[in-house]
């Protein structure tokens, strides 16, 4: 017999291989272009760019918190830190994939440093609730950070004990954010890049702890 607890456990439990959905071998459909600047949606870095992945819950709002920022050159988002290949929305939302949403962002070092981007991704949502933010529950919702150079991850690591211990100072948990090496990404469906730019009355959970994050100067000048 299938009981709803299973399901919602299963949400807040990462799935195991024999656990995971099969997926499929070749991509789900995306859109052709970003809504919001027009740049084809899968391009690469320009040459001296740098490239991240931010998971902060629901990743419609995140999404739009970095295309706004200066010297963010391109977003998108996603699904990462998984086990199915090319899963669908609806398999994500599962719990059964173990991928988190994510927002992809491509930004200009020398416009906006790794370290304002850490500000921005710390302040602006909770890191401290596991396998949820805010009324969104399960795995898919989870705080990540997937770097792609030595320099981030070592900042993100960095900024991420800095702000726990801001956060315990103010009576708040540990910081339950998963930072680690980006591990493959894929592209969400078309409906779900930039939705708020088409969607300006969508939903939108980002709510941060209140709590200031000051980044380590290392992380800064990265």
């Amino acid at each position: 017999m299938f009981f709803l607890s299973d399901i919602l456990n299963k949400k807040l439990k990462l799935p195991t291989e024999s656990e995971a959905l099969p997926g499929r071998g070749n991509a789900i459909p995306t859109a052709a272009n970003h809504y919001v600047s027009g740049i084809a949606q899968k391009s690469e870095a320009p040459e001296g760019f740098e490239t991240v992945y931010f998971g902060m819950g629901c990743f419609w709002g995140a999404e739009r918190l970095f295309w706004q920022t200066p010297g963010v050159w391109l977003t998108a988002v996603g699904y990462a830190g998984g086990i199915t290949p090319n899963p669908t929305y609806q398999e994500t939302c599962t719990g059964l994939t173990g991928h988190a949403e994510v927002v992809k962002v491509i930004y200009d070092p020398a416009k906006v440093t790794f370290g304002e981007l850490l500000r921005i991704f710390w302040e602006s949502h909770d890191p401290t609730q596991g396998m949820r933010q805010g009324n969104d529950v399960g795995t898919t919702y989870r705080s990540t950070i997937y770097t792609t150079t030595d320099a981030q991850l070592q900042a993100a690591e960095a900024s991420k004990a800095d702000y726990e211990r801001a956060l315990k100072a103010r009576g708040l948990g540990r910081v339950t954010t998963e930072i680690m090496d980006a591990p493959v990404f894929y592209y969400a469906e078309e409906d779900h890049q930039q939705y708020l730019a088409k969607n300006p009355y969508g939903y939108c959970g980002l709510k941060g702890t209140g709590v200031a994050c000051q980044v380590p100067a290392a992380a800064a000048a990265g």
